[in-house]
């Protein structure tokens, strides 16, 4: 029975009178040439050189890399409980061999307060570092100390997760929501503007119909003082105050400057296609470009103007688009073909006239000729 054994069977008296002797007896085992060798492999197992100039730090720091890769409970693959129990001996062999370098009065005080932390612990050595979850460093009031700390660290962990993960399993449900909304609100107005449209469409065609001119009152003014059931007295007087005074909304001034712009625009410049030949001489074709190219910025503000106007107006139904200078100037040198057509067949017409006149007058004046020679003759 080895003398570590003796002092957990006996009491602390026994204890403290037989520590002396185990410790010479260890120490004069270790000076051995046996130990040396069992030295050299623990400085192997540890990788660390086996000349023994490796200072105590140095050996933690190879026992806590070694026992991060190889201990049961930390979770590596390389973990080996066979091979970690190796390690812990070969740990003990290197630190009782550097204490032996020292003094043997420094050993002696480093293996007591190591026993006595096993007894306390009261556990063999090897299993000494399987509790606690491997947490911690020193003695076992130290490393238990150190183990509620990391227990309270990793609980504000946990809660700090649990709360991020309902804050955005909370924020992902409120995002539901309101894409649901805008997604149904979008629909509605859908809706209402498909049915605004087919009313505005079943009007028009209906007014070509002609179902609107049997009514009573076709052509005269409206009375714009009728009584509305649907609107307050206040609202209703504000209204009529404003309609005295020559009021008009922003948007349908707006519109109608547009209108009267678009149209002073393409008169002028279908006045300067009327005064240009068909076809255009190179002369007047440039003439041409430098005009149209005036009318394309013209074009452009007024565009502009047809933005503002959108942002103003009420209904989605009375929005204008903008006007596009490729159908604008289509549009102007169709309606020139056409004046032009009907310009030469005026011409034609007057031509046509005046020959039938001519004709007219000849047959008119040989009739006479004739008469006048059968009354001489």
């Amino acid at each position: 029975m080895s003398c570590w054994t003796l002092l957990r069977l006996h009491n602390g008296d026994l204890r403290r009178s037989l520590l002396p002797l185990c410790c010479s007896l260890s120490l004069r085992t270790l000076s051995s040439g046996a130990i040396s060798r069992s030295l050299r492999e623990s400085y192997r197992i540890l990788q660390l050189p086996d000349d023994g100039a490796s200072d105590p730090s140095e050996v933690k720091e190879a026992y806590l890399r070694m026992a991060k890769l190889y201990h049961p409970d930390s979770g590596a693959p390389t973990a080996d409980s066979t091979l970690f129990s190796q390690i812990e001996e070969a740990y003990r062999a290197v630190l009782a061999h550097l204490a032996q370098q020292k003094s043997a009065s420094q050993y002696t005080q480093l293996m007591e307060e190591e026993e006595e932390d096993k007894v306390k612990g009261n556990a063999p050595q090897h299993r000494h570092y399987l509790s606690f979850e491997g947490i911690g460093s020193g003695t076992p009031s130290q490393r238990e100390r150190q183990y509620r700390q990391f227990r309270v660290d990793r609980a504000t962990d946990q809660v700090l997760e649990y709360r991020q993960k309902e804050m955005e399993k909370a924020a992902a449900d409120e995002g539901a929501m309101v894409t649901r909304d805008a997604r149904l609100r979008s629909k509605q107005i859908k809706i209402t503007q498909a049915v605004e449209r087919l009313v505005e469409d079943l009007i028009q065609e209906s007014m070509a119909r002609g179902d609107f001119q049997n009514l009573s009152g076709t052509g005269k003014p409206l009375n714009k003082f009728d009584h509305n059931p649907y609107m307050d007295p206040m609202t209703h007087n504000l209204n009529r105050i404003l309609i005295d005074n020559g009021y008009q909304p922003e948007w349908i001034v707006v519109q109608k400057e547009i209108r009267e712009t678009i149209a002073k625009m393409r008169e002028r410049l279908q006045e300067v296609r009327a005064r240009l030949g068909d076809p255009m001489r190179h002369s007047e074709t440039l003439q041409w470009k430098e005009h149209c190219s005036a009318f394309a910025d013209e074009l452009g503000k007024l565009n502009k103007k047809v933005d503002n106007f959108n942002l103003i107006v009420p209904l989605m139904s009375r929005q204008m688009v903008h006007y596009s200078l490729k159908r604008e100037l289509e549009k102007i040198l169709k309606t020139d073909q056409l004046l032009r057509q009907e310009k030469e067949r005026e011409k034609e017409r007057k031509r046509k006239e005046q020959m039938e006149t001519a004709r007219t007058s000849q047959h008119t004046r040989q009739g006479f000729i004739t008469w006048i020679q059968n009354l001489l003759n």
